[in-house]
């Protein structure tokens, strides 16, 4: 694969570049750049100000040029300020009154009954109406970069939500009533986890798992072994639990963001365990933790040393056999990009391809894309090389963000007004167990993938070669999820456009993780589930929803119906690591590399 630096990005899009050495070291100017530049991006937790400001000046302008667009807002700002006073009114003289304003649908800050009395009713009213006039005014305008409009409506939502009436003590009526009722206890309790989290924020040490929760022994606990292992990943293979298995096996590509483990929670949701348990015999990639010692690993590093040598251990293991091959999230986009290039290369050691909630174009990649742009490509390019890597926390922010409602605000009242502590759950165990992302993989990914879409764009290359997703031919089996604010799933359905081959299409309700996280059992899931043949014409998200048919239950059973239906039988089990050497020297599963912090 053709590196992504910077430069190389310029000289293709037709920009002369300086006729300069690439393997000389930096001029001592531009390390002073570079760091200083990182000093501000720790500064600002590695948000851009130069991003934000532009986007608030575009705005301003064209709404400065648009004297329709202000008496507009002008007129809405004096009909919620008389719909607020009608309101106002109808309750001080005792009569029934309507809330002129409701929350979003996903918002449950205002759930307490408390909040439809006096004078709380009121202040919510009032924050909603500020909500009602600010989503208005920062619509799309004539002129204005859809993109800025839309950070422009996340921004000040953002800054909307920091003084909402239920962040405060005086102005929530469900703290109140539980200070009177505990006789201020929760706040006491609710400044001890205040103190707690401020020292884990300095320290960033790494939290064990609660009681109950232990990596190995109560989540990603189904037995197996690690058979492969390299500086990039270990192989995961896991025990036959039945008497004959189908004879292609599966190999699970997780993201590099998250730990795999996702996917081998506890016993009743693991997906791997399910896997095993309908006789399907399953290898799992655990990525490797990176430290700045790893800074330099590459896009293609984690295809070629990561992806593809999986498939090589796998195939002395199993030999003679196809894999079904399954790819979560960035996972999935990496196991789509390695697919084509198999396939371009006469590669046929793949059965089938099975995406969830992965995206190959990036254009409508939901709220994330609100958080990229070249200024703030550039910031995290400099925050890494100042640490080789993309932290943690750094990372975790951008996701919180999104729901900052529910995930900063709601949690912060819940944890330091009402006292009450998080209860952990498996998910939530694993979601507070993050990686870090090598500086230059990274750096490939936002640039290459995310902010110039060039894998979708036909201009990703690998060994020199240009991608084609359309030469992938083996069956595919993607699936999206209803309520995702990562992959959306019109945008993981773009895999139509830019595939041939047979393909099945599942939305499932629920988010990026519980939409995948649905097993047999599960209560309140359902699925739709289409099929295109090869070579079918284009069908859009829109009517393809419309056509297909809501099935109650998990879809689940469904992949595995569909694995079966592509596979060629069962056979007996093979031995744990086949005939590698050295396998029975490495530990069991879950492997060393999960437990890295």
């Amino acid at each position: 694969m053709t590196e992504l630096s910077p430069d190389k990005l310029s000289a293709e899009a037709g920009v002369c570049a300086a006729d300069t050495d690439e393997n000389a070291p930096p001029h001592p100017y531009e390390k002073l750049d570079r760091a200083t530049r990182a000093a501000l991006a720790r500064a600002t937790a590695g948000v851009s100000p130069h991003s934000i400001m532009a986007t608030w000046m575009d705005w301003a302008l064209h709404l400065g040029r648009s004297p329709g667009r202000q008496l507009e807002l002008t007129e809405r700002a004096a009909r919620d300020a008389a719909k607020l006073w009608v309101y106002a009114s109808e309750m001080a003289t005792g009569a029934k009154a309507t809330p002129p304003f409701q929350p979003r649908k996903q918002d449950h800050r205002f759930n307490a009954p408390g909040w439809q009395k006096a004078p709380f009713s009121l202040w919510q009213q009032a924050f909603l109406s500020a909500q009602d006039w600010w989503q208005a005014a920062t619509d799309e305008m004539p002129g204005i970069a859809p993109r800025d409009a839309e950070r422009a409506q996340f921004q000040i939502r953002q800054a909307l939500d920091l003084v909402s009436p239920s962040n405060f003590p005086w102005s929530n009526p469900e703290i109140i009533n539980r200070t009177f009722q505990t006789g201020g206890r929760n706040l006491i309790e609710g400044a001890a986890h205040f103190l707690e989290d401020v020292a884990h924020t300095i320290t960033q040490q790494h939290e064990p798992a609660p009681q109950g929760y232990e990596i190995g022994k109560d989540i990603a606990a189904t037995p197996g072994r690690v058979v492969y292992r390299n500086a990039l990943f270990e192989l995961i293979q896991y025990t036959p639990r039945t008497k004959r298995v189908q004879a292609e096996p599966i190999l699970f590509v997780p993201a590099w963001i998250m730990k795999y483990y996702v996917l081998d929670l506890s016993p009743e949701n693991s997906m791997v365990r399910y896997l095993v348990e309908q006789g399907f015999t399953v290898f799992m990639i655990s990525w490797v933790n990176p430290t700045a010692d790893q800074s330099d690993l590459s896009l293609e590093d984690y295809r070629l040393n990561g992806v593809m040598a999986a498939i090589e251990a796998i195939e002395k293991i199993v030999p003679g056999q196809k894999i079904h091959a399954n790819g979560y999230c960035l996972g999935g986009t990496l196991l789509a990009i390695a697919a084509a290039v198999m396939q371009r290369d006469g590669d046929d050691r793949l059965a089938s391809v099975t995406l969830m909630a992965a995206q190959v174009d990036f254009a409508e990649a939901g709220e994330l894309l609100l958080f990229i742009d070249d200024s703030q490509v550039a910031f995290v390019e400099d925050l890494m090389w100042l640490q080789g890597y993309l932290d943690r926390p750094q990372m975790t922010r951008t996701f919180t963000t999104i729901r900052a409602e529910d995930l900063i605000y709601a949690r912060a009242v819940r944890r330091y007004f009402l006292g009450e502590d998080d209860l952990p759950t498996d998910l939530t165990v694993w979601n507070n167990d993050t990686t870090r992302m090598p500086a230059r993989m990274h750096s490939e990914y936002l640039r290459g993938l995310f902010l110039e879409n060039r894998l979708s764009a036909g201009r990703f290359s690998v060994e020199g070669r240009i991608v084609a997703l359309k030469d992938i031919r083996v069956p595919m089996f993607v699936v999206g999820t209803e309520s995702d604010h990562i992959a959306p799933w019109r945008s993981v359905y773009k895999i139509r456009l830019f595939t041939d081959g047979d393909l099945t299409f599942v939305l499932t309700n629920g988010g990026h993780n519980g939409g995948i996280l649905s097993e047999p059992g599960h209560k309140h899931r359902h699925y739709r589930l289409g099929h295109r043949p090869a070579d079918a014409l284009y069908t859009s998200p829109d009517e393809w929803f419309e056509s297909a048919e809501e099935k109650q239950g998990s879809w689940w059973p469904a992949m595995v119906d569909w694995i079966k239906d592509r596979s060629s039988g069962e056979t007996a089990p093979l031995p744990m690591g086949g005939k590698r050497r050295g396998a029975e020297n490495l530990p069991k599963a879950p492997g060393s590399y999960i437990h890295q912090t």
